[in-house]
């Protein structure tokens, strides 16, 4: 599997898990002290995302961490 498809499946995986907690992209960047913009392009798959800020976004949706890498 491709680089850019790992971030793919994990943005996607943001999105869908971000969307069902009812938060907007703005409410997840503050609740992880990102910027808005930031969680965007991790979920468009634009920029890659560290383990560490992939825990923190985990943490703030209320799942693990392999939720988010479903499907890898």
């Amino acid at each position: 599997m491709s680089r850019s498809k790992i971030y793919q499946i994990v943005g996607e995986n943001i999105h869908i898990r971000r969307r069902r907690a009812r938060l907007s992209q703005e409410q997840l960047a503050e609740k992880v002290d990102l910027n808005t913009n930031y969680i965007g392009e991790i979920e468009r798959a634009e920029k890659k995302i560290t383990l560490e800020t992939l825990e923190k976004i985990a943490k703030a949706l209320g799942v693990h961490v392999r939720d988010l890498v479903d499907e890898l």
